[in-house]
């Protein structure tokens, strides 16, 4: 995988290949023309990944607003202070621009490359379209209605926003026909895949494992259709905790994991772990706690108060898995899969099993992908406040607390399961500014830029606030 990377970034800077005439000599190879659209799809790859797993507080600030972590010296994050450092245009840039366009610049010329098959170049744009449905949906779910049609048009400075409904509905036609032309039989992307190395029998679990977390953010907003599209893709989801969607960083800079530049090139003190979840963790007895957080004080695990300034030393600060450069940056993990396929089963959709075997199996894959044993979560899994048959509440509380504490590793997709589920019960921060935002307002550059329709949009999902719910939020 190291290999991947290297060579998936090398071919922004160079092309090669055979040529036809003597005038192709007089190209100059370190700066080509055209960008060869998988080289394209490898720097999408990175910018998504680098994206939702970060937690730099000018990009990220879902760590903290599900109160995985509190802060030190500056806790205006923690309050929920968008404004500032402007959290809300980051991201939204970061996807926009950094990932969607190179998607779709890579769809474009992927025909343009004479030495792939028609049945390499199809697995390609398949592979092209299911990481696009991924980052639309990511960005859906975080604002609401967004640009979508006439979005990705240089000629178009002010594109219309589309309604969020309307475009999950286009991203399920989009991923279904992604699926559909998928051969495993024919190559993909070759080395330029970060993800996969071109193994397209992954993507196709990688596809349907998506499918089926667009199903379940639905369910509350449309039963019907999130128990036929959970239906479909349940059989070809991943099975195991070698199945996953992840990016392996590197120890060398800039291709490591953004969390270990922030954490420790960095030099900064910035996060320890916040009461809410440590102490949750703590009475649970959790395995992971040695994984997630260093001891505090005492040699116990110690949460911070959450939107206060805390000492970095009083408390215990992320653990040193995540100060390691090459840890993997997860997209999407078997954990989470299995999580889903226990709430459809306890919501009676037919995907086989039931909800406590897919909440055991969850359970148990999360403990293990933070490097615990299968001991581990039999011993867990055996205390009556986390067994499902006896723990506390509805199932979304039961899957609920334990789907937060299996996605530390995925603060983005942890912050939409929050809002999904209701689960656990959070409170805001010390003098935070609002409540706990369940969408990110437009960008500021919005405004300026494409003023009437971001205030279309605006008028209809009810206001731009951080207290506009995304319309499968339902509770």
């Amino acid at each position: 995988m190291k290999k991947a990377i290297i060579f998936s970034l090398s071919t922004l800077l160079l092309a090669t290949g055979c040529v036809d005439s003597l005038t192709e000599y007089n190209v100059d190879v370190k700066n080509p023309a055209a960008v060869p659209g998988v080289a394209l799809f490898s720097n999408a790859e990175r910018t998504l990944t680098r994206t939702v797993v970060s937690t730099s507080v000018n990009l990220n600030p879902f760590r903290l607003y599900v109160q995985y972590w509190a802060q030190t010296s500056y806790p205006q994050e923690s309050r929920y202070d968008i404004n500032t450092r402007q959290l809300n245009r980051a991201f939204w840039d970061a996807l926009y621009t950094g990932a969607l366009s190179n998607l779709n610049e890579a769809k474009k010329l992927i025909p343009n490359n004479q030495f792939a098959s028609a049945a390499v170049q199809k697995n390609q744009q398949a592979c092209v379209e299911i990481l696009t449905v991924y980052t639309w949906k990511t960005l859906v779910d975080t604002y609401g209605n967004i640009p979508y049609t006439e979005a990705l048009d240089f000629s178009n400075a002010q594109p219309k926003y589309d309604d969020a409904k309307t475009i999950y509905a286009s991203l399920f036609t989009r991923l279904d026909a992604a699926l559909a032309s998928l051969d495993p039989t024919a190559a993909g992307m070759g080395d330029a895949d970060i993800l996969y190395k071109g193994d397209v029998a992954s993507w196709v679990k990688f596809g349907n494992s998506l499918k089926l977390r667009m199903a379940l953010t639905i369910a509350d907003d449309d039963a019907a259709k999130a128990a036929t599209a959970a239906v479909q893709a349940a059989p070809n989801v991943f099975k195991a905790v070698g199945d996953k969607a992840q990016l392996q960083f590197i120890s060398a800079p800039p291709n490591t994991n953004p969390l270990w530049e922030d954490l420790v090139q960095s030099g900064r003190y910035d996060f320890v772990g916040a009461i809410p979840f440590v102490d949750r963790l703590n009475a649970l007895n959790d395995p992971r706690r040695a994984s997630y957080f260093k001891t505090g004080p005492g040699g116990g695990y110690v949460g911070a108060t959450y939107g206060a300034q805390n000492k970095y030393i009083d408390y215990s600060a992320p653990g040193t898995r995540l100060e390691d450069p090459t840890l993997p940056g997860v997209l999407l993990s078997y954990s989470e899969v299995e999580f889903l396929l226990a709430e459809a089963a306890a919501r009676g959709i037919a995907v086989g099993g039931t909800a406590t075997s897919h909440y055991n199996a969850a359970v148990t894959a999360s403990i293990e992908e933070a490097g615990g044993s299968t001991a581990d979560a039999t011993t867990y899994l055996a205390q009556p406040t986390v067994a499902y048959a006896t723990a506390a509440g509805t199932y979304k509380q039961k899957i609920g607390v334990q789907k937060w504490i299996s996605l530390y590793d995925q603060p983005v997709v942890a912050w939409t399961e929050w809002r999904r589920l209701d689960s656990p019960t959070l409170v805001r921060g010390f003098r935070s500014v609002s409540e706990i935002p369940v969408r990110l307002p437009y960008p500021s550059t919005e405004l300026s830029l494409n003023g009437a329709n971001r205030e279309a949009a605006a008028a209809a999902i009810g206001g731009d606030r951080v207290t506009t719910k995304i319309f499968w939020d339902k509770f």
